[in-house]
């Protein structure tokens, strides 16, 4: 399948304040990563996703919404102890699904913020329950199973449902009921899922998270795999001043704005391998 593709992965709003700088310095510098024939959202990257596969805002009027003093996010944290357990599932897991099946026991027994609190903040940051007419692709993972499922229009449920599930962090937010199932951040399968653009030939990753670990791929890998496969890939992750503008914690809303210019000033690094890449 020939076509150009834009993952956008998993990070906390911090991460949405990053890529969206990003995003904002590219077009910038005259480039638009969202005029493709595909998006892919993870996380973080589903609610940005959705925000641009709509077209109902511009990149430049999302930027500003970032670095503006408004506040609508409840603010959140993955505490010491939880951490512990995130790093006690991954050393017992063989698999992603594995993993995804810990840390959605984890999910699931965890006290949170009741679930309509938690989507009231995804529907408002979305703006819309109806999918956009650009193809956009939102991932999220089973709580009970760990397997990695894709929403798409064609799957008969809400964009808000979806984007909330796919950014449902374990233990900081509630996992999301869909279909009578639970389901739990699409990051928990993969930083990016940068897997789910093959087949198509020229693709842009957009990444908070630039690690993996023995269970889970780095996007840098999976872009391997798909240049491998003679795509043509570029990949971009925080860079350091980035990563100290983004801090620890991924889900303070206080970083949105830190975040959203060190990604403005990190797009101009990225401008000319991106537009080789979608200029094909």
């Amino acid at each position: 399948m020939a076509g150009t593709a834009l993952v956008l992965g998993g990070g906390g709003v911090t991460g949405i304040g990053w890529m969206t700088g990003v995003l904002h310095g590219l077009a910038l510098a005259g480039t638009d990563p969202a005029a493709v024939d595909l998006v892919i959202g993870t996380s973080a990257g589903a609610a940005l996703g959705a925000q641009l596969a709509a077209g109902t805002h511009g990149i430049d009027a999302l930027y500003e919404q970032q670095i503006s003093g408004e506040e609508f996010e409840i603010p959140g944290r993955l505490r010491p102890g939880a951490i512990l357990r995130y790093a006690r599932a991954l050393l017992t897991s063989r698999t992603p699904e594995e993993y995804g099946q810990k840390l959605g026991a984890l999910a699931l027994a965890a006290p949170t913020v009741p679930e309509e609190q938690r989507r009231a903040v995804i529907a408002r940051r979305v703006g819309s329950d109806s999918w956009p007419a650009r193809a956009l692709a939102v991932t999220a993972v089973d709580a009970v199973t760990g397997e990695l499922r894709i929403f798409d229009k064609d799957s008969g449920v809400p964009l808000v449902d979806a984007v909330a599930a796919s950014s449902a962090v374990p233990v900081a937010w509630p996992p999301v009921t869909i279909e009578g199932r639970k389901w739990i951040d699409g990051g928990v399968y993969s930083p990016a899922n940068v897997q789910l653009a093959a087949g198509y030939d020229r693709v842009v990753v957009i990444s908070p998270t630039g690690s993996g670990n023995k269970v889970i791929a780095a996007p840098s890998a999976q872009a391997a795999a798909l240049t491998a496969a003679g795509a043509r890939v570029e990949v971009i992750t925080p860079g350091s001043a980035a990563r100290k503008a983004m801090g620890r914690n991924r889900l303070d809303p206080a970083r949105r704005a830190p975040a959203a210019r060190a990604g403005l000033a990190q797009a101009a690094a990225h401008a000319e391998a991106v537009a080789a890449v979608l200029a094909g």
